[in-house]
This record gives structure tokens, sequence and C-alpha cells, in this order.
């Protein structure tokens, strides 16, 4: 089997890679079903026959529970180590213990400190804003850290008892206003975690040539974590990038300098030389300037719990998760799993129904990884095309004034039409 390799910092990818994909649960056949139909026919078309992808089926999830009676098998971890690149559908969170979530695992084991979160709109559609093309931005989800650590104690129980008694007694904490009834929970951000992250999402503007990278966080409040985040994120764009990049400081003085009065300094950009802009919001304010003014940000960096909610909120202003794409991603050693964004949904299993354009979009973000942009371009093309059209799934068809209904397959049938 070909694998994928990383060689200084750079993937090596073969004509014929092999890939492992999970199919997932609920939906997970159904939905994988029709996008790997997509990849292989784009493959197929943008080179010719010159390259394809050897698809390695392996299991997690219910499936792999009823058959190995595991959640997570020691062969698919494995698998993912060892080809690298990897791509699965929505699976289930274990019930009543074992493993907290596979996401999680996964991520936690292949340490795959970004989370990246694409969001862009498709022309035709169904949104509640009233522009959402100008919805454009790239999410870069801190993966390890924060509450994704999982550190937290339920109250009555002995390490709760222990660790409040500590704080009170030894660090002379006074916030616990219920402490017979408090459980809790434990945030760690460190340097390391946050400089990694913020590199990755700076990088990825220059590369991408992005206007600004926004350090969205909540140091207003937590400020040894979150307001530490964004104070590391200053300090290493200026240590790292400093030919390359400008502070929001930096970029206040040139406009006070130049005395142009600027609405939008993202729209001044190539007065600066093109350099990306690195500036930071409060939380709460991101969320509330994300519609009001969205096309004030391009690429997003922030914590775990921040990241969360922002992804879903744009997702929602750009059509829902159900076409939201994602990947986890360590770029140092290359690891990196795409994956649909969207839940199980298991009363629509085997229905045929349901759309899979956040696997389809996953798998164009993995090509783009790999570096086969012709068939990421074709693909993307194809689904836009194909939702132009109004040729559609139930999820967009409900919300359509008129179109055309498609099951999962016929809408793969649909974009492999258009590519």
């Amino acid at each position: 089997m070909n694998k994928i390799t990383m060689q200084n910092g750079t993937l090596t990818v073969p004509n014929n890679p092999t890939i492992p994909f999970i199919e997932g649960d609920g939906i997970g056949p159904d939905i994988w079903a029709a996008s790997v139909r997509v990849f292989d026919a784009a493959i197929a078309k943008a080179y010719k026959g010159e390259k394809k992808i050897e698809w390695l089926k392996v299991l997690a999830g219910e499936e792999a529970f009823k058959a190995t009676g595991s959640w997570m098998p020691e062969e698919t971890m494995d698998a993912f180590k060892e080809y690298l690149l990897s791509i699965k559908g929505p699976l289930t969170t274990p019930v009543g213990g074992g493993i907290r979530s596979l996401n999680v695992a996964l991520r936690q084991e292949l340490d795959l400190y970004v989370c990246l979160r694409p969001v862009k709109y498709f022309e035709g559609t169904p949104s509640p804003m009233w522009q959402p093309e100008k919805v454009s931005m790239t999410i870069f989800r801190e993966n390890t850290e924060d509450i994704y650590a999982g550190i937290e104690f339920m109250t009555g129980t002995p390490e709760a008892t222990k660790l409040l008694n500590f704080l009170v007694d030894e660090m002379g904490v006074k916030a616990f206003r219920f402490p017979e009834t408090t459980s809790l929970g434990i945030k760690p951000v460190s340097k390391d975690g946050s400089e990694r992250l913020i590199r990755s999402a700076i990088k990825f503007a220059i590369e991408n040539k992005k206007p600004s990278v926004t350090l969205v966080h909540k140091g207003n409040i937590m400020k040894y974590t979150e307001g530490a985040f964004k104070n590391w994120g200053y300090e290493l764009a200026e240590r790292e990038f400093g030919g390359q990049v400008y502070t929001w400081q930096q970029w206040e003085k040139t406009k006070a300098a130049s005395g142009e009065a600027v609405a939008n300094e993202e729209m001044k950009i190539s007065a600066i030389g093109g350099k990306v802009i690195i500036k930071d919001a409060i939380a709460d304010n991101f969320l509330q300037q994300a519609m009001l003014a969205p096309q004030d940000y391009s690429v997003i960096a922030t914590l775990n719990l921040n990241g969360d909610y922002i992804s879903d909120a744009l997702a929602a202003q750009v059509g829902g998760i159900g076409i939201a794409p994602g990947a986890n991603i360590n770029y140092l050693t290359g690891h990196a799993v795409f994956e649909a964004t969207h839940g199980t949904a298991p009363r629509f299993a085997n229905t045929n129904t349901m759309n899979p354009s956040s696997v389809i979009l996953s798998g164009v973000m993995m090509l783009e990884y790999m570096g086969w942009r012709d068939a990421a371009d074709m693909i993307t093309n194809a689904v836009g095309k194909t939702i132009r059209n109004k040729t559609v799934t139930i999820d967009f068809y409900n919300l359509l004034k008129e179109g055309k209904l498609l099951k999962t397959d016929e809408f793969a049938d649909e974009i492999i039409k258009n590519l």
C-alpha cells in the first residue's frame, strides 16, 4: 500500500495513496457511499486516471463495538497513525462510561491541535441572513486544551472535596458561593499550545493571501488563560512574522499617520503592502459582529470552547451544520482527520435522504491538504452549481420556495454530472 509521508515538514503524496475511512454511525453509511463516488469521479476526471485513492475501511463507533466489543479498536488508531490522513462520518458518543467522545479520543491521541472549520456561502443555499455571501471565514480552533482536556470533578466526590479544600485553604480562593454543592473544572491553556495554533492560523493567512487573523478570546474576564492567549498571539506575530503582518496597534498608527478616515481596515489592506492584520475581539462581541459585519473577519484563531460556539454559529449563517466541513490537523506530524461536523441522526439511518455535503466538502479539504487542488476545486464548483440549480436534499428543499427534491445518492449523481 502506498503511504502518504511527511518529509521535512512537507507532505509527500503518491499518485495512489491509501487513505483509511470510517463510514460512521446512523446516516454515516448513506452519506459516505454518496461522497466517495464524488471523490473518485472528480479525481478520475481531474487527473485522467493518473491518480486514484485506495480506500481502506476501518472500524469505529457502533459498527466497531458490535464487531469487536471496542468503540475504537487499536487497529483503527494504528491505521490513522500509519497512513497520516483519514476521513470519517459522524460517530456515536458512548453513553455510560468508557471513552468520553470518540472524536475527542482521536484528537488527543494524534495530538490534532487544530480544528479547522472553513465557512463559506454557496449561492442558492437557504440562509436566515440578509447577505450570507459576506460570510467567508476560516476558523482555527485549539483542539487539545481548554475544555477538551476534560479535567472536572463532580460535587460530593472525594476529588472535588480535596481540590475545593486546597483552593480555599492553600490558595485563599473566596469565590465559592455554594461550596457544599460545587462541581469543579480546570481550564488549561498553555503558551506552547496557544502559539502552535496561532502560528498555523497566521501561516494559513499569509499563504492564502487572507487580509486578517482575529484572536477571539474572553480575556477581559479570564486574564491568565484567554487573556494570555491573546497576548501570546500578538507577541508571536511580531516575533516570527514581523515582515509579513501588521498588528492591530501598528495598523492604528498607520491609519493615524495617513490622515485617512478608514471605516473598514480590510478595505485598505493594499495600502500597507498586502500584510496580514493581526487583531483581536472579545468572544461575545465577535459573535455579534460576525452577524452585523462578517466581511470584516477572515481567519479566526481561538480557544476550544469559543471555537465550538463560533463554528456552529457561522455555519448556521450559510446554511447550517449539515453543509459545514471540518478537519483536525497536526501540521507538524502531518496527521489529519477530515470529518462530517454534524451528528449521526439515527432516526434517518438507511433512509437515503440526508445531505452528504459535510462529508463531501471535508473531502475537498483533504484533497487541498494533499495538494490535489484541481480535483478539490472541481468538486467545490460542482456542489455550488448543484445547489444553484435547486436540485437538493430534503433539508434545503424544505426551505426553498421551489426546487427538485433528491435522495442522497441522487444528489451525488447531480454533483458528478456537474463536475
